[in-house]
C-alpha cells in the first residue's frame, strides 16, 4: 500500500507536528506515511526550525497580510497541498478555520487535535477554561474537521486526570504527552483504512491499542 501523503498546517511551535515527522522516520507511521510539507501562517515560528532541521519543505502563507475572503486565503494553502499531492491533511496547532472549500478539496481528510475532550472546552485556552471551571479528568481529542470550530467527527480520544496541584502548563505537559501518541495513531488508521464516518460518528475498525 502506497504511503499517506501528509500536509501539515501550523501557527506556532509545531510540536505535534514534530511528534508526527517522528513517527514516520522510527514510529508506527514508518512505512506508513510521510509528511511532504509545512505550510506556516505566521513569520518567525519554531514549526519553521523543526521542517528545516527535518529537511521537510516549508511555505509560509502570511493571515496577516492577507486581505481577501479566507476562501480566497485557503485557495493559496490548497494550491500548495495539491503542488505536493497530499492524501491527508493535519492541523498541528492551526489557529484558524478553513473553509468548506478547503475541507471539499481534500474529501473531508482534514484532521486537527485539540487539547481537551471534546465537545468540552473548545477554543483557545482549553487549560485554562478546564482549571477555572474545576473538572477532575480532561485529555485530548483528534477528529476530522469540519467549518465549526473544533466541532468535526471524532476520531479518538484520551483521557489525563487533572490534579489539585495543576497549573496551566503543568496540564498542558501531561495532555500534550498523548496528543504525540494519539495524533500519529489516527494517522495508521486513516492509512490502513480503519475508519468509516457515518454522519457526526466514527467507526474505527478493530482493537485499537494506545
Amino acid at each position: 500500500m502506497p504511503k499517506t501523503k501528509i500536509g501539515a498546517i501550523a501557527s506556532g511551535s509545531g510540536s505535534n507536528f514534530d511528534a508526527i515527522v517522528k513517527s514516520t522516520k522510527i514510529g508506527l507511521l514508518k512505512n506508513k506515511a510521510s509528511v511532504e510539507v509545512l505550510i506556516c501562517n505566521k513569520v518567525g515560528k519554531y514549526c519553521i526550525e523543526r521542517a528545516k532541521n527535518h529537511d521537510i519543505p516549508h511555505v509560509i502563507i502570511e493571515s496577516d497580510k492577507h486581505e481577501g475572503t479566507r476562501e480566497e486565503f485557503d485557495a493559496k494553502m490548497i494550491d500548495v497541498l495539491k503542488k505536493f499531492d497530499c492524501d491527508l491533511i493535519v492541523l498541528v496547532g492551526y489557529m484558524r478555520l478553513v473553509s468548506t472549500s478547503f475541507i471539499r478539496a481534500f474529501n473531508g481528510n482534514v484532521m486537527n487535535i485539540h487539547p481537551a475532550l471534546l465537545p468540552s472546552f473548545k477554543g483557545m485556552h482549553a487549560h485554562r477554561d478546564v482549571l477555572e471551571y474545576g473538572v477532575k479528568v480532561t485529555g485530548c481529542t483528534v477528529h476530522f474537521v469540519d467549518p465549526e470550530e473544533d466541532h468535526g467527527p471524532i476520531i479518538l480520544q484520551k483521557c489525563v486526570p487533572v490534579l489539585d496541584s495543576d497549573t496551566e502548563d503543568s496540564l498542558g505537559e501531561r495532555v500534550l504527552e498523548w496528543e504525540h501518541k494519539i495524533f500519529p495513531k489516527c494517522i495508521e488508521l486513516f492509512h490502513d483504512k480503519r475508519l468509516r464516518v457515518v454522519g457526526r460518528k466514527v467507526f474505527v475498525e478493530g482493537y485499537i491499542d494506545l
